[in-house]
Formats: structure tokens, sequence, C-alpha cells
């Protein structure tokens, strides 16, 4: 039985996240190793003969804000299509809906690659004792080796508090530094000058491929280059250092993104952190990073071989080859965090993108763009920040779906002619909320409500009641309006069905043998509408507003169809059982009701959680299976919510090893979505790292669960600083297999539930209280 009793003190963690090291310098993209301070990137190769640092910013967009974006015809052609596909006519529906539907972007954009900071070395002998690493603690990234006779030490780290990247080089033998710097790679058109203290870049994100290739914010970039001894040259798009015993290059971008004045950003950036100097800058930095990182640890217990000394790539080569490495799935949970923090600071002007804040510059070259994805992307970019306790860095989130909330409301009016606002499946840095342009996955219409979820999140797990009135319910109380406007009865049953739309990004077999995509009632569409109904409703009646709503709202619920089990024993994906067209598909939008929403739980629904694991075996099973990234995140966490830790861990493991690169960044399977290599994704890491998170701690705004899907190598472990829906911070130890103790604190008076098994226990809270539960 569990018991509970008071808590000692918590002592802050000291524990370091991890790092990851090389024992050579990167040649490739998926080698190098990353650094972020939320806005400013750099992708860092370590490199001997030349040190290269390849730059991205999260406001860099081509194109521009656009109020043409919905078909004009789309408002008409609606009732045909929904008349026709009520009537059984898919086929017929269709092309009336890819006529008529679809967004008609001029100048959409995506996020482009910066160049890269070059430095070039003078020819020198092989280097040995070669060392690179990450230090997921710190946030820097540092190189070491010795040649010609003199050992060479690099650190580069990129400062949210001063907001530049600064690289330092030393060397512990006088005069021994010499390079040339210069910018590399550069893909979007502009000049480069060498100045008086270093370089100077200035242009614009044009490109052609996703806008018209004049449009794009301008750019301005800054290389700052400063001495201990030695000499300096200007050249006339470089800068040389000559015989210096140290250096410190600065480096500041700036973009007009929001009316910013990027000459002004990055002069002030770079000076400021020039006065501060680099002892100074990288203590602020480290101090700003570590206090992130050091919320939450892991310890999932030592190996049966002593891996930890090897470099990171050879672990996961010996990972992938069967050999057990904990360790490294720990490494790996702290690198999302990491990604995380680096990525999304509460101050960034933009979310996380489809590349997070790392642009390799194959996604903004692919069919698909580095833009947000929101039919399941952008949605795991962020699972692990409440979870693992970085519930800030969801800031810049918040505000991208206020502002599609904005332009969502023309969009609503302009297509379906319904109060409220709407978003598809895709939007850009300038508010784009019309459907996607390309049949199967551009018409999600419930991909705003999808995103959106992400604040209610925030208020379940920290209950600040402001944040809810201001933030959360004027968010949902719109989104309900329009589908209490959109959702139309079906003729068979009078259930209220979402459509004419995707179940993205999948296509189904019609009766008549074409394949379609475009339905009504999509299960994924019933999932999000009864979410964000659900959601307004409970934010009203807490608030105590809005009982007229209250009302329709709970009359709209209960017309709502119910969840169907297929002929295969499946969780249906469309509201008739029809097949996939491509059933190895990588989408699986409807088990959305498993994660992040609760609406199927093995426990309230053993039936329907059986059916969705059909749905999992089914896909995995098919010839074919498009097997990628965020797909083994998805599934881990479905595991997770299954209770079944061990297939959870399966997919986690190949998350890591089939799914994940030498520096471990996750990327989309070439082959797989029109992609001709192998590219960069963030929403793996992420994903991975909130997988093991619901593996050890779920909790549902009632019931907090301790250790729901640990799996059975696991044996003996810990885990400090998660967070629980309800404001509960848990500490969680186990040995051999079991519950060892809990420690449960609250910010606020509560009242929960606490869950090991089937072993339940009622427990009250006072701010501040630390509750010890143990399994006697």
């Amino acid at each position: 039985m569990l018991t509970i009793s008071g808590g000692e003190p918590r002592t802050a963690s000291t524990e370091a996240a991890g790092i990851l090291w090389y024992d050579r310098p990167a040649e490739r993209w998926f080698e190098a190793l990353p650094i972020g301070n939320g806005r400013l990137a750099g992708m860092v190769y370590g490199g001997t003969d030349a040190e290269r640092v390849r730059l991205s910013e999260s406001t860099a967009w081509s194109g521009a804000p656009s109020t043409t974006d919905v078909s004009p015809t789309a408002l008409g052609a609606l009732p045909t299509v929904r008349r026709l596909l009520f009537a059984g006519c898919h086929a017929e529906a269709q092309q009336l809906a890819n006529e008529h539907l679809l967004g008609r972007p001029v100048s959409f954009g995506t996020n482009v690659p910066l160049p890269v900071v070059r430095l070039d070395f003078e020819d020198s002998e092989t280097p040995r004792n070669y060392r690179r690493a990450l230090d997921l603690d710190t946030g820097i990234v540092s190189v070491e080796y010795d040649q010609d006779g003199t050992h060479f030490v690099r650190e580069t780290l990129a400062s949210h508090p001063h907001g530049v990247i600064a690289l330092r080089i030393t060397a512990d033998q006088p005069g021994a530094v010499s390079f040339t710097v210069s910018l590399d790679e550069a893909t979007v058109p502009g000049r480069t000058i060498g100045t008086d203290t270093g370089i100077a870049f200035s242009g614009h994100a044009f490109e052609s491929l996703h806008s018209n290739g004049r449009q794009g914010t301008a750019l301005e970039i800054r290389v700052q280059v400063e001495v201990e001894g030695g000499a300096v040259r200007r050249q006339a798009a470089a800068f040389e250092v000559v015989e210096a015993d140290s250096a410190l290059i600065l480096i500041g971008v700036g973009t007009d993104w929001a009316g910013d004045d990027p000459v002004n950003r990055v002069d002030t950036l770079v000076a400021a952190a020039s006065v501060a100097g680099y002892e100074a800058l990288r203590a602020l930095h480290v101090h700003d990073h570590s206090s992130m990182m050091r919320r939450v640890s892991l310890d999932l217990g030592a190996t049966a071989e002593d891996v930890g000394d090897l470099p990171t790539d050879l672990r996961r080569e010996r990972f992938a080859k069967g050999e057990r490495d904990d360790g490294l799935i720990a490494v790996y949970f702290q690198y999302g965090r990491y990604l995380t923090v680096a990525g999304s600071r509460a101050d960034s002007p933009l979310p996380l993108a489809l590349q997070g804040l790392w642009n390799d510059g194959l996604a903004s070259s692919a069919p698909w763009t580095n833009d947000f994805h929101l039919d399941m992307n952008t949605e795991q970019n962020y699972w692990a920040a409440e979870p693992t306790n970085l519930a800030e860095c969801q800031a810049p989130l918040f505000r991208l779906i206020h502002g599609l909330a904005e332009t969502g409301r023309a969009t609503a009016t302009q297509m379906y002619g319904a109060p409220g606002w709407v978003a598809h499946t895709v939007t850009n840095a300038w508010g784009y909320s019309a459907p996607g342009w390309g049949a199967g996955w551009g018409l999600n219409v419930t991909a705003g409500v999808w995103i959106a979820l992400q604040l209610w999140e925030h208020y379940e797990y920290g209950r600040d009641e402001q944040f809810l009135r201001d933030q959360v319910y004027p968010v949902f109380r719109e989104a309900a309006l329009f589908l209490l406007s959109y959702l139309v009865p079906e003729p068979d049953h009078g259930w209220l069905v979402a459509g004419p739309s995707d179940s993205p990004e999948n296509w189904y077999v019609a009766p008549d043998g074409t394949h379609c995509s475009i339905a009504m009632g999509n299960t994924v569409d019933r999932v999000f509408a009864e979410a964000a109904l659900r959601i307004c409703a409970e934010a009203a009646t807490i608030l105590g507003v809005d009982p007229e709503l209250r009302e329709r709202i709970a009359v709209a619920r209960a017309q709502l169809p119910p969840f169907q089990v297929g002929r295969h024993g499946q969780l249906q994906e469309w509201l008739h059982d029809v097949d996939e067209a491509e059933p190895a598909h990588r989408h699986t939008s409807h088990l959305c009701a498993l994660f992040p929403e609760r609406q199927i739980t093995p426990r309230a629904a053993p039936g329907l959680a059986r059916a969705a694991e059909v749905t999992i075996e089914r896909r995995q099973s098919a010839e074919g299976w498009e097997q990628t990234e965020w797909v083994e995140a998805n599934f881990a966490v479905y595991f997770a919510r299954l209770l079944n830790g061990d297939k959870a861990l399966a997919h986690l493991t190949n998350l890591i090893t089939d799914a994940s690169e030498a520096n471990l960044m996750s990327y989309s399977a070439g082959g797989v979505a029109g992609a001709a290599q192998n590219i960069y994704s963030f929403d793996g890491n992420a994903g991975g790292t909130a997988a093991v998170a619901e593996m050890l701690l779920q909790s549902d705004g009632e019931e907090v669960e301790i250790l729901p899907a640990l799996p059975a190598t696991w044996h003996n472990g810990s885990v400090r600083g998660l967070r629980a829906r309800g404001g509960f911070t848990v500490d969680i130890t186990w040995r051999d297999g079991r519950l060892h103790h809990a420690r449960i604190r609250s910010a606020r008076t509560a009242a929960s539930r606490v869950r090991y098994g089937d072993e339940t226990i009622e427990v009250a809270f006072t701010p501040g209280d630390e509750v010890a539960v143990r399994l006697e």
C-alpha cells in the first residue's frame, strides 16, 4: 500500500546534464554540435585546419504577409462538397475541393539558412589528443588538441543574456593563434566587406522556391574580432589575425522582422558583449543556461558495461547493434531539454520551426519548407517543455498562437462564413492561416485547436488563473464559436461532424475504389472539436463567465460522433470503416485521442485503447512502413499512455538508433514525404524527451501517476524535478523495478490522487508542502 509522510527540504540539483564528445572534427552537418540562444544558432564543426560555425536565425524569413491566401470560391463551394460527401460521391467531392478549397499563397516563404563563419588556420602538423565536446549543462562547445608543440583550446557559446555567439581561441604558447575569418556558403543575396574590427554582411532573406524571390527580411551579420598580442589585417571581404596570444570572435545577427532595426541590433549587441568581456559573458551565459538545465536530473542506473568514456558516436553505434546503454538514453533525454533551452526562450521572437533553430538548408529547399507544421510537428517540438520543467520556453509559441487567432478570424469569415478563428496545417512567420496548397495535407481544419492545446497544457501545469483569463480563454472561446457554427449534422445519425477536411496526411479508399483525402467526420476533427469545446466550457466555469455559451457547448458535445472500431479491430480514422490508401503511412492523426488528449485511456476505455494499439501494429507491420523520427517519438508516447513501458522503450531506442544521427539530432528519413535525403527535424529530439517523461510520470489534473510505464530493464534509477498537472513538482526513486519513494511538492493549495499501479492515495497540499510517498 502507499503511505505518505512529510518530505525533506529539497536541495538544488548539482548533477550535470551530460556531455556529447567526439575524438575527431565534424565533417558533416550531422556531426557538428548545436548551440543557440533562442534566436541565433550555430552548428560548430571543430576543425583544426578550418573552424566552421554555420549560422541560423529564427526571423531570417523569406516571404511576406498576405490577405489573399484563401480561395475566393471556397465559401461558395463548401455546401456542394459537403453534399457530395454525404451522398457518397467521394471522387467528385475531392475534385471540387482540390479546385476550390485549397490555399493560394503568393509568397509563403521559409526560414532560410545563413552563411558559415569560417576560420582558416595556417598549415600545421597533424593534431594529437583531439577532443570535441558539447556540455549540456553549460551550453558550451569546446575543442582541444595539441599541434606544433602547442595546446589549443576553443570555446564556442551562444549567449542568451548578451544575444551573440562568442568563440574564444587560446593557446599555451605566445603568438600561436593565427587565422583568417570570412563568411562562406551564403545562399541569400548580400554583400560582405572587411571592416577595421572584422567583417560585415548586408543582405536579404530572398529565395524563389517558396516565395516570389523579392520578399523577405533585411539581414545584417557582424563578426567582430578582438585579439591579445599579435597583429590584425583588414581584407576586402575577410579579416586576418597574425601571431596573437588569444582571440575572441563575437557574432551578431539582426533582421527587420516585426519592424526591428537590424543594423542597430547587431551593432548594439556586439558592442555590449565586447564591453562585458569574454569571462563575464561566459559566466553569465553558464549561469543562465545551467539554471534551467539543472531543474531536472535523470539517472537510469549503471549499465552492465561502462561505456561512458567512449565517444558519443561510438556509443550510438554500439546501441544500434543491441548493446545496452541506459546512460545514452539519459543523455538523449537531456539533449531534448538542451535543444529546447537553446532554441526557444521566453523572449524569442518566434517559436521552434520544423528544424528548431538549426537550419541545414535542406528543409528550406525541399518541397515542404522550414516553417511551422501544425499537424503534429510544432506541437511535438514543445511536448517536453511542461513536464520537464521548461514552461517558459513555450512563450514564443503562445505569441504565435495569438497571432494565428488574429489572422484566423478573416479566414473563418472568408472561407467558412463563420465567427471565431481557424487555422490549418501550416503557418509561417507572417501569420498564414489559410489551408495548405496541397491535397491530402492542406485541409486540416482543426490544426489551430491542435496547436492551441499547448496554451491549455501550460495552464494545467501551473494553474495560473490570470493566464487562463488573459491568454487561454479568449483563444478557446473563439475556437469554440467557430466550431459551433462550422459543425454540421451527418444524415445517418445526426452526429455533429467537421468537414470537408483531411485526416492529415493520409488518404482512404472510397467505396468506388477512388483514393480520396477529403471526408466528413474524420476522427482527428472529432478529437479536437471535443477538446476545444470541453476546454472552453471548463475555462468559462472556472472564470464564472458565459453561461449561455456553456449550455450551447454541452448540447454540441453530446452530439459528437463516438469513437468507432473497424473491421480489422483498429480505431477508425474516418467516420466510415474504409481502408487506408497507404497502409504504411507515417501519420496516425486519429491517435491524438491517446496523446496529447486523454479521450482514450486503457483504464477508462480498454477496448478503444486496444483498438489504438491495433492501429499502431497494422501501420508498423505494413510493407514500406514510413519509419521516421517523429513517428518513433509518437509511438513511444502512445505506448507510454497505453502503460506499456517495454514497447515505449523499443520505439525510443529506434528513435535514437534509426532516426537520430552521430550528433544525436533527429532526422526525417530520406525517401519519405518527398525528402531526397535525411533532413534534420527538431520534433524527434523533443518527442523522445517527452516520451521518457511520460514513462516515468503522468497526470491529468486529478491524478498523479508514478512510474506508469517503467520498462522492465530500468531496474534502478531516479528522476528529479519533473512537473505534473496541478502545479506539482515530483522526484522519484525506484529500486528493483519498483517504487522506492517519491517526493511531491505543490506550489498551491491543492488535493490530488496519487497512483502507483493499482494503489492510490488521496493527498492534500498547501503551498510549499512536500509529501513523501512510499510503497509499504
